[in-house]
């Protein structure tokens, strides 16, 4: 990645910081920090160069969404989310769905991708209904991502597609009392009976990579996979900075001495950063090869598609246990309203994600026995 990417990722962390820190609870993150990731050039780290976005190497993409997370889970996760979700829609559309999408640059992209409602196929139309939930950012989308199940004219087999919409064309519930990833605003949205082009929808499955580089042909739950790894590194990260900080000027009750001066405090918080450390050189390393076997083959294996979905498991769970490790040792310090109460509660929030879910590891080994 180039230095300045990066670095404009990092300016940015006081002012979403910030806003993070003063948003009302139940209220979405604030635009402010949205427009100031455009402002800065950070649009579109994964997103195809040919509908305007950044297209970076996946491990460096995966940098960035760790960079931003750093400074608030909420921003972190609707800005990955969103990311990823544009960077489908650019790679897998037709052309005449691409340039409806992107006619005004890269969008902001909200949506569940789960199959939740049902297209009737009408020609070069779908009409579409359906219930969804967890449309994370959706309070500032232009456009919402949705799942569906087609009933074909012919009787045929029903596909797995998605497609976006105007969000003008869905109901917001405005439903979100959560205990993490709060400022996300995930709500709930219905479908009902809108018509959809069929050139902007692609197979959930096997969708076909219009434009894009070899990042693209690993396929959705890759991709998205990586941004979630990425956002957790990012508030782990942050945590332990947090506690470590802390340390120098907490002293435990009955104590003489501060927390830095812990034996064991010393002991525990290095494992927690080996911890850290590990799972963050694992994610980059299966990036780097899943995209260089993209590359090379045209596409990936099942064994190399189910590294990287394990590796997010295991930095989204990792980073979890870490925090509430990490809460533990900074004592009262921790139960007070700030970033490490804040990411704790956003990382047990992010671990109850599918893409933290036990498929993986069990989708890894499955792919194993067979290849072996």
């Amino acid at each position: 990645m180039t230095t300045a990417l990066l670095d404009a990722a990092r300016s940015l962390f006081e002012t979403i910081d910030t806003n993070a820190a003063t948003t009302p609870p139940g209220e979405p993150m604030a635009k402010a920090s949205l427009d100031a990731i455009e402002a800065a050039g950070l649009y579109g780290p994964m997103v195809p160069k040919a509908v305007g976005g950044l297209e970076l190497p996946l491990a460096d993409v995966v940098d960035v969404y760790e960079e931003i997370s750093r400074a608030d889970g909420s921003t972190g996760w609707c800005y990955f989310a969103a990311d990823v979700a544009a960077a489908f829609f650019g790679a897998y559309l037709p052309d005449e769905g691409a340039d409806e999408v992107f006619a005004d640059g890269v969008p902001v992209v909200a949506g569940q991708f789960a199959p939740n409602g049902t297209a009737t196929v009408e020609g070069d139309e779908l009409v579409l209904s359906g219930d969804y939930q967890f449309g994370s950012g959706i309070a500032h989308a232009t456009w919402a991502g949705a799942g569906m199940l087609t009933v074909e004219e012919d009787g045929g087999d029903a596909r797995y597609l998605m497609g976006c919409l105007p969000v003008d064309q869905v109901e917001l519930k405005g439903n979100w009392d959560v205990l993490g990833l709060q400022a996300t605003a995930s709500y709930d949205y219905t479908i009902r009976d809108q018509r959809l082009p069929a050139h902007r929808t692609f197979d959930f499955f096997a969708p076909v990579v219009h434009r894009g580089g070899p990042m693209h042909a690993l396929g959705v739950l890759p991709l998205t996979a990586a941004g979630h790894a990425g956002w957790a590194l990012g508030i782990t990260r942050r945590v332990l900075d947090e506690v470590l900080a802390k340390a120098k000027d907490t002293t435990r009750m009955g104590a003489s001495t501060s927390l830095a001066d812990s034996e064991r405090f010393l002991f525990e918080y290095a494992g927690l950063e080996g911890r850290y450390r590990a799972g963050r050189a694992w994610v980059r390393e299966v990036c780097q090869e899943a995209e260089a076997e993209a590359a090379r083959d045209g596409a990936v294996s099942a064994v190399t598609a189910n590294l990287v979905r394990e590796a997010c498991r295991q930095v989204n769970q990792g980073g979890a246990d870490i925090a509430r490790q990490a809460y533990l040792l900074a004592g009262t310090k921790g139960l007070r309203a700030g970033p490490i109460e804040r990411g704790f509660r956003d990382l047990h929030a992010g671990a109850q994600h599918f893409f933290a879910s036990p498929s993986a590891a069990l989708d890894l080994t499955r792919s194993l026995l067979d290849a072996g």
